[in-house]
């Protein structure tokens, strides 16, 4: 029996070998001397794999982290050495925290330099150690194909994550014999007929039973199976902040999100619940209100916890039954299932009617009323839209107004970091040029990551980036306004003109200062063939969906 065929290749040459051997199409990256040979060997690649040079390594992080959310893939990230990962670090953290796969590769100074704290050296396992599923150097040429396969596994396998690579520039240009390694397979705990039984006859007792669905894995197989289960068998299904996308907004089974601005009624509802079934969501800070919604570590509500990572079952709740499945197994799973249920036969429709009641915008006197530009855009929206949100509260508009659903996707970081909106919609962009992507983003995130608007226009993508203008950094002022009210400090923004930067950047662009003017200037978007940057002039004193600046200045009042 003979071995596998070896040829002799750089480092480099064998890396980009096992990028394409993996699956991968397509990298972001700002490019560094420090991986120089991996750059060369991909010039060799072009017609297999895509190369999308950022204007920055947080840009490049943030489109990889958002490719890996809308595809199931890893994204690959590339950046050098010192600032470049450091740049970078922003996107791993996402990663991290929204449960993504990802794997960066970082340049490194060469082997015989190392530990001399030479020109912009970095240890990058302890540097990304707790942020990261796996963070590791490779010093051998002849191991690349080992590590990458493990690489491409610990990012997909269980729950999801970013894995950190260092590629010492020497060990890049050796020249080694080495076969490659077999394409990977993600490694996911196995449903069980017992399982799914556990679970449904936990629902089929209930009386006021509860779903709440959310984190990462979810196919469109997955969440078609979830809505017909939770149709068929009048369940209310609640996701997890950022997840709405997981079954379809505009059936009856839905009935809102645990976000930033959850609905009051839905969280009243939730201490009505008797049974509360998680699938795939972590039951984070954000999910349960800083840990508030449901007591610790016992809920008064019967618990059944779905994860793929058992770690997670248990971490803060002690649930009834603790299930380490795969999500979308396991949801396919419930597909066809009838439960005969004999609980609360308006419970579901109530949930559902308060939840339509809620999306509807409340009148007010503001010249730009959002909420009511979101109800327009509904109607507008092609079926597979990309949603893409940044950090702040002027995304409450996209949450609570529009309606999610698959094949139309919500991207939006659940770690709260601001610049990831615009990336992430070029990232969407990019990967099909004729789904529309639109960005959620504030003037604040929009400074930190709209020079990312030219990578769009570089490589032909054609995202739409509606940029909320108030002039401060909202989310910190309605906090700021809450504690010390009327006390301004390090909140007030002094913008540029956008329009010039987004017209400098290559894209067409449009202001808006009242209603009226939304829907032209989005319809015209449309019909661009190139990024449109649509400002939206906002009034501060709206800092959020549900209070002013004057509200919360009149109840700090009334309060002391």
């Amino acid at each position: 029996m003979t071995g596998p065929e070896t040829t002799r290749r750089t480092g480099g040459q064998v890396l980009v070998d096992q990028l394409l051997l993996h699956g991968a199409d397509c990298a972001y990256c700002v490019p560094g001397e420090s991986y120089l040979e991996v750059l060369d060997a991909l010039h060799d690649a072009g017609d297999r794999f895509t190369l999308y040079n950022a204007r920055h390594e947080a840009g490049a992080a943030d489109m990889a982290e958002a490719y890996g959310k809308l595809t199931g893939r890893p994204g690959i990230c590339m950046v050098t050495r010192g600032p470049g990962a450091c740049q970078a670090a922003v996107g791993v953290h996402i990663a991290y925290q929204d449960s993504t796969p990802m794997i960066l590769l970082v340049g490194q100074v060469g082997r015989d330099t190392i530990d001399r704290e030479s020109f912009q050296e970095i240890d990058y396992r302890a540097m990304f150690g707790g942020v990261a599923k796996w963070a590791t150097q490779i010093d051998d040429a002849a191991r690349v194909p080992e590590y990458m396969a493990r690489a491409f596994r610990v990012a997909t396998s269980g729950r999801p994550g970013p894995v950190v690579i260092a590629l010492p520039e020497d060990m890049l240009t050796d020249s080694v014999e080495v076969p490659d390694a077999k394409p990977y397979r993600a490694s996911v705990p196995e449903v069980s007929a017992a399982q799914v039984a556990a679970v449904t006859d936990e629902i089929a007792r209930a009386e006021r039973p509860l779903l709440l669905v959310g984190g990462s894995g979810w196919t469109d197989a997955a969440c078609a199976a979830l809505r017909d289960f939770a149709e068929r068998n009048d369940l209310p299904v609640a996701t997890s902040f950022r997840r709405q996308d997981v079954i379809d907004n505009r059936s009856d089974a839905y009935v809102g999100d645990f976000g930033t601005g959850v609905s009051p009624s839905l969280v009243k509802r939730l201490a009505e619940a008797d049974l509360l079934v998680v699938i795939g969501a972590r039951l984070g800070e954000i999910t349960t209100k800083t840990y508030t919604t449901l007591s610790v570590p016992t809920p008064a509500q019967r618990l059944v916890h779905v994860h793929v990572d058992a770690d997670e079952i248990g971490r803060v709740y002690s649930p009834d039954i603790g299930l380490a499945a795969g999500t979308a197994p396991f949801a396919e799973a419930l597909a066809g299932r009838d439960l005969n249920r004999t609980g609360d036969a308006d419970w579901a429709g109530t949930l559902r009617r308060e939840y339509l009641e809620d999306s509807e915008p409340p009148p007010h006197d503001f010249p730009l009323d959002m909420g009511q530009a979101m109800v327009e855009m509904r109607d507008l929206l092609p079926e597979d839209t990309v949603i893409t949100l940044d950090a702040g509260n002027h995304t409450g508009w996209a949450q609570r107004f529009l309606r999610h659903g698959r094949p139309g996707r919500q991207v939006g970081s659940t770690c709260g970091s601001m610049g990831y909106a615009v990336p992430s919609a070029v990232a969407a962009s990019l990967q099909n040029p004729d789904r529309q992507a639109i960005a959620f983003v504030g003037d604040g995130g929009f400074m930190m990551s709209g020079n990312e608007i030219a990578t769009a226009v570089q490589h032909g993508g054609r995202p739409i980036v509606l940029l909320f203008n108030n002039g401060t950094y909202g989310t910190i002022r309605m906090h700021q306004e809450r504690e010390h009210p009327g006390r301004v400090s390090g909140t007030d923004l002094t913008n540029p003109d956008f329009g010039k930067m987004a017209e400098g950047l290559g894209a067409a662009f449009a202001r808006v200062t009242q209603t009226d003017q939304f829907r032209p200037a989005l319809e015209r978007a449309f019909a661009e063939r190139r990024p449109t940057v649509i400002e939206l002039v906002t009034d501060p004193d709206l800092i959020s969906t549900r209070t002013t600046v004057t509200k919360l200045r009149a109840a700090r009042r009334q309060g002391s």
